[in-house]
């Protein structure tokens, strides 16, 4: 990162300074030092980096946490440790044009083609547990051959005379922006192409199959190299899978623990035993411990989901449901309540912990 300054003082915020008193600040320190305002002044150049790099970390309320706790040494590694988001005097034109809303007139922007291109694909429950082979079915953009590209004949742009950008200037600062017309083509297109019908590209639909790595889950993303959308000059970009899992029946997934809710009859979790339950690989054989309560939770190492990167599985765990019959015999409440009165004063622990509760209370009105 740049030399040691306080960022608050070089904006001259407190630090307890709002947003919008950082943005009044930003705006009046930018203009003060900007370089069409102090040409061949390199201390107004400097104080200018400065003043951008200090509202860029203060602007962000992450960031701001990070400084104000642990200083730039907290940002060295999120901040790219100088070579990141400060490194160029450009990068800083990029954050004053962004908050003047438009360009400096140094800079002269065209659009850029977008080779790399994304789709959705929604993957089942076992797919992404497993991993499997999948075909994917997706269009990418391909630049028409029949106009090379360009959309049909083209002749320069009326509105910004090939410029691509348009100028406003205010007082000693001069604004940029682009182009509304030719959305900073410099040129728009006289006669359209019958092929691509002046858009320069056209569709096509394609389909690849792709190794679906085992562990993979909602929110991670794959990328299928050299298999994006197709330039002017023939260079191809890549395609970006998102990926969206279906939910199970049966299991749960957080990360790579599975979790399931077993349902137990009570008289099981009174005197303990053992089930089968089902997990991810088959059957697996559990122990009930006597007096185990609901949503009591059992955990089963490993047997989890394979992590994608590291390998490692992660774990099962069975959450106990105690399960009553909604009615009983004439037999089977009778031997209930034997079994009740077996207990003697056991069957009746809330009477010793209510002892004297009701003298106590009594005492309140007295």
């Amino acid at each position: 990162m740049s030399e040691d300054f306080d960022y608050y003082e070089i904006l001259s915020v407190n630090k307890n300074a709002s947003q919008d008193e950082l943005k009044k600040a930003y705006r009046k320190m930018a203009m003060k030092y900007h370089p069409d305002k102090n040409q061949g002044d390199a201390e107004a150049e400097v104080m200018f980096k400065k003043v951008n790099e200090a509202y860029q970390v203060l602007s962000d309320e992450e960031k701001r946490g990070i400084y104000d706790r642990y200083g730039k040494a907290g940002l060295e590694g999120g901040m790219g440790g100088g070579s990141g988001g400060f490194e160029g005097f450009g990068g800083f034109e990029d954050i004053f044009d962004s908050f003047f809303g438009g360009g400096s007139s140094r800079r002269s922007r065209k659009p850029r083609e977008r080779l790399d291109l994304a789709v959705d694909i929604v993957l089942d429950f076992e797919e992404a547990v497993f991993g499997c082979k999948k075909e994917v079915d997706y269009a990418y953009l391909k630049s028409c051959s029949s106009c090379g590209g360009n959309g049909g004949t083209k002749d320069t742009c009326p509105y910004c005379k090939g410029q691509g950008q348009v100028y406003q200037k205010q007082g000693f600062m001069t604004f940029s922006q682009t182009c509304p017309k030719c959305h900073g083509e410099g040129s728009s297109i006289k006669d359209p192409c019958d092929s691509c019908h002046g858009e320069g590209n056209i569709k096509v639909e394609d389909t690849v199959t792709v190794d679906i790595p085992e562990g993979i889950d909602n929110g991670h993303r794959l990328r299928v190299s050299g298999k994006g959308n197709i330039g002017k000059s023939g260079n191809r970009g890549d395609l970006y899978l998102n990926i969206n899992v279906r939910d199970d029946e049966t299991f749960i997934r957080h990360d790579d623990n599975i979790y399931i809710e077993v349902p137990i009859f009570f008289t099981l979790a009174a005197l303990g035993g053992t089930i089968k339950i089902p997990t991810l690989r088959g059957e697996e054989e559990i122990a009930i411990r006597q007096g185990i309560k609901d949503k009591d939770q059992i955990t089963i190492k490993n047997i989890g989901v394979k992590n994608v990167r590291s390998g490692y599985k992660g774990d099962m765990i069975v959450q106990v449901k105690i399960e009553h019959p909604k009615s009983y015999t004439a037999e089977q409440k009778d031997l209930l309540e034997k079994l009740h009165a077996s207990f003697g004063g056991d069957s009746h622990p809330h009477e010793s912990a209510f002892d004297g509760i009701v003298d106590r209370v009594k005492g309140w009105f007295s």
